[in-house]
């Protein structure tokens, strides 16, 4: 299965992915912020990246252009999941270069369907 980075400042929702993502086989590394996450992503592998938008530090779009600058990361997807449903911050996303929107609370039969469909 794939190696995930999930990033969001609260514990509970890290633990939520976490647990519905390692249920499903995947290996979960986690980080509370984008700067952890960036620093993380930097001495390690990760096939999908999946983070928030609002968080202290380095909030997740900041995340994404940051990821998008390394080489290794390009092309690895980047899921966003997040309470932010508008279509500019939609935007902003993706031209960050965020490869796809999920909106909390999140389904996990969703996630799960989206993390395969982005990763195959």
């Amino acid at each position: 299965m794939a190696r995930i980075l999930a990033v969001d400042d609260s514990r509970s929702m890290r633990q939520m992915v976490a647990f519905t993502l390692s249920s499903a086989g995947h290996e979960i590394a986690e980080a509370e912020d984008g700067q952890q996450a960036l620093n993380l992503a930097q001495s390690g592998a990760y096939d999908l990246v999946l983070a928030d938008v609002n968080m202290p530090v380095m909030d997740g779009i900041s995340l994404v252009r940051k990821l998008r600058e390394l080489p290794s990361y390009r092309f690895t997807p980047v899921l966003m999941l997040t309470t932010e449903a508008g279509d500019d911050k939609k935007s902003e996303g993706r031209s960050a270069g965020a490869t796809g929107w999920i909106v909390k609370p999140f389904n996990p039969e969703q996630l799960l369907s989206t993390i395969s469909r982005v990763l195959s």
